[in-house]
């Protein structure tokens, strides 16, 4: 299949006409490229005799179509990921491979005998926790070798509406997201021609999810940010949290609609319209009438002025047309409209026709009708005349994005993330819309950091409201974020979403879910964590120092990390210093050994290891807690947190150092 695809590419390189066709056959190399590691995973021997091999994609044998490997969305796959020994659905053996290129390196077999008792909830727990356990790389794995039931229910959903997955740390919630992207592709090929969106919290979650994709055999899928869904605007500013809070509630779309709608000028008094030399004067009735016939159209603020001026200009063109037709007198024989007393046309007459492209000269005798063609060039005329533009403006004006936001907020055109949504709501109320795209399904990750606004701008994306939305309300750290999946998600899908949860955690071990017991009392009380299927042994640790000795202390700890992946995590005011100071990359290269984050930055990613500065100033942020939540369960291993002065209370009880010295360092560090 390589080398058929390769083929087919050169041919078509070497014609150079065909750029569509290039394309295609350079997307299925790559495709075929992405998907050659871990191609075949998995073997399962069946009670009936047969022997069928899984994979990555399907492959057939050219001269009778026969299977030698089943691609891993196939039903006759599922059982490889959702047999146990109390129900094994007909397999006798389930046989895990792993390879490093094309040798083999490592299988793993159960034996799944019928009278087996017992119901085991983690399959294949040796290769899930060589895949947990493993060294953090800065990229996200893909888990289609690993898969648990639980997980695979989710992924083969065939809901056709919104599902939600809440799942706590560790869960697996953005693979389960995108393996279903995976799945969906494959049960629906409609849906590669409608595609598929991918929405995250920032660049950096998706840059750390980008192989997942390509490694499923699927490379098609666009992935956003909430500001790459509007690409039009920049960003190029940071707000205050309650200004992002504020700027993110539902009722900015009724403010905005209403400024859009108060932009319409219903005049109290008449208003005179000039047309070469002539004063067409209009009555309010007359405006009132045609607002409301161009509003009862529906359509957006700018393609519903037109509708307006056409109702404008159709009144004045008769109204001149009238005045033309017509010649009155007064009781002296004078003409008070502009013609003549024998019904000639007066020369302002004369002038309007002309404007419109009718010349009639003062010799041709009266004329009291114009035919229709000639009312039609009339109203032409009208509407591209500068003077009756601008009376028509002045009514109705014409609309920008830009200019209704700012006017709204009383700001200039320098917008921050929380403006996006706004503009694009004011894109869609003056009928700007047409950069969006819109997609067959969606997905949204890290879902609970969306506001209200936020939900608008991606449903506009979705028309079939397909999509799989995932998040942890306990994670929540944008403060126009999200407490409640009802009170988003009902406005926009009524009864059509569906929750669906993920219990178990495989990346985030015991000890440190333990030491988040205090933080989840004092914030979630009630609320029951994931369950951690691991412990490694090593226990979370804290130590104190001062502000003046921080970067020493965390230069000493960096030393010491030899094992692994580090995250250190540092609320925004320490960044700039900790970078200094330890040479770390600001905006953080997810790759590095030692990598240095935001909470914020740090949401949806994992490490090795974990070291939290300041937790204080991380709790004084209006969601603190919830971030001080999401740092805390990033790590796969250890879990180190530097305070300056006492502890905060919800961490008290974790083990203290008195120093950082290299002998008081964990040694497991």
């Amino acid at each position: 299949m390589r080398g058929d695809a390769a083929a087919r590419l050169a041919a078509v390189q070497h014609i150079g006409e065909d750029r569509d066709a290039a394309a295609v056959w350079q997307a299925e190399v790559d495709r075929l490229d992405a998907v050659e590691q871990g191609l075949c995973f998995g073997r399962l021997d069946l009670n009936d005799g047969r022997r069928v091999y899984l994979g990555r994609l399907g492959l057939f044998r050219v001269e009778d179509d026969e299977p030698l490997l089943v691609d891993w969305r196939a039903p006759a796959a599922q059982a490889f990921y959702t047999a146990t020994a109390a129900a094994p659905q007909g397999v006798r053996r389930r046989r895990r491979i792993t390879t490093k290129g094309r040798t083999v390196v490592a299988l793993n077999d159960e034996l799944l005998a019928p009278d087996a008792a017992g119901d085991d909830s983690l399959v294949g727990e040796a290769a899930l926790l060589a895949a947990v356990t493993a060294d953090r790389t800065g990229r996200l794995r893909d888990i289609v070798t690993t898969l648990q039931a639980e997980q695979d229910r989710i992924i083969r959903d065939e809901y056709r509406g919104a599902l939600v997955v809440q799942g706590g740390p560790g869960t697996g919630k953005t693979a389960v997201a995108l393996h279903r992207a995976a799945y969906l592709l494959y049960r629906h090929q409609h849906l590669r021609a409608r595609g598929v969106l991918v929405v995250g919290p920032s660049q950096i979650f998706l840059d750390y999810i980008g192989q997942v994709l390509p490694g499923l055999g699927e490379n098609s899928v666009v992935t956003a940010t909430i500001a790459d869904l509007c690409p039009r605007f920049g960003v190029s500013r940071v707000d205050p949290p309650e200004t992002a809070e504020l700027k993110g509630r539902a009722s900015m779309a009724d403010r905005l609609a209403a400024a859009v709608r108060s932009r319409v000028r219903m005049p109290g008094e008449p208003v005179d319209v000039e047309f070469e030399q002539q004063v067409l004067r209009l009555d309010p009735r007359t405006c009132r009438r045609a607002v409301h016939r161009a509003r009862q159209t529906g359509l957006p603020h700018n393609q519903a002025r037109l509708v307006f001026q056409r109702e404008i200009v159709d009144v004045l063109a008769q109204r001149l047309a009238d005045r033309m037709e017509a010649v009155v007198l007064t009781d002296t024989g004078e003409a008070i409209d502009g013609g003549s007393p024998d019904g000639r046309l007066g020369e302002a007459d004369l002038r309007a026709l002309a404007a419109a492209g009718v010349v009639i000269g003062q010799d041709d005798g009266p004329r009291n009708l114009l035919d229709e063609t000639d009312k039609a060039a009339l109203r032409n005329a009208l509407l591209a005349d500068a003077d009756v533009q601008v009376a028509l403006d002045e009514l109705w004006p014409p609309l920008s994005p830009e200019r209704v936001v700012s006017d709204l907020l009383d700001v200039q055109a320098d917008w921050s993330v929380a403006d996006i949504p706004l503009l694009d709501e004011a894109a869609a109320l003056i009928g700007q819309s047409e950069d969006v795209v819109t997609f067959g399904h969606v997905i949204v990750d890290e879902a609970q950091e969306l506001s209200e606004m936020d939900w608008r701008m991606v449903m506009r994306r979705c028309p079939a409201r397909s999509m799989t939305i995932v998040g942890d309300l306990a994670q929540t750290g944008n403060p126009a974020g999200t407490a409640s999946w009802e009170r988003v998600l009902r406005p926009h899908l009524d009864d059509r979403w569906r929750l669906a949860r993920l219990t178990v955690n495989y990346r985030t071990p015991a000890e440190i879910m333990a030491a988040t017991a205090d933080l989840l009392a004092a914030h979630h009380p009630g609320m029951r964590p994931p369950q951690s299927v691991r412990s490694t042994g090593h226990t979370p640790w804290r130590v104190r120092t001062t502000h003046a000795d921080l970067p020493n202390v965390i230069a000493q700890l960096s030393r010491t990390h030899t094992d692994g992946q580090l995250a250190i995590i540092a609320p925004a005011p320490h960044i700039d210093l900790l970078a200094a100071t330890s040479c770390l990359t600001v905006p953080p290269e997810l790759t590095d050994s030692i990598v240095l984050l935001t909470p914020d930055q740090a949401k949806g990613l994992e490490f090795d290891s974990v070291l939290i500065i300041d937790p204080a100033t991380v709790l004084t942020s209006p969601l603190g807690h919830n971030d001080l939540y999401v740092a805390m369960t990033r790590a796969t291993h250890r879990l180190g947190v530097v305070h300056l002065g006492p502890p905060p209370p919800e961490l008290a009880a974790m083990r203290e150092l008195e120093s950082c010295s290299a002998s008081d360092t964990p040694r497991t560090w």
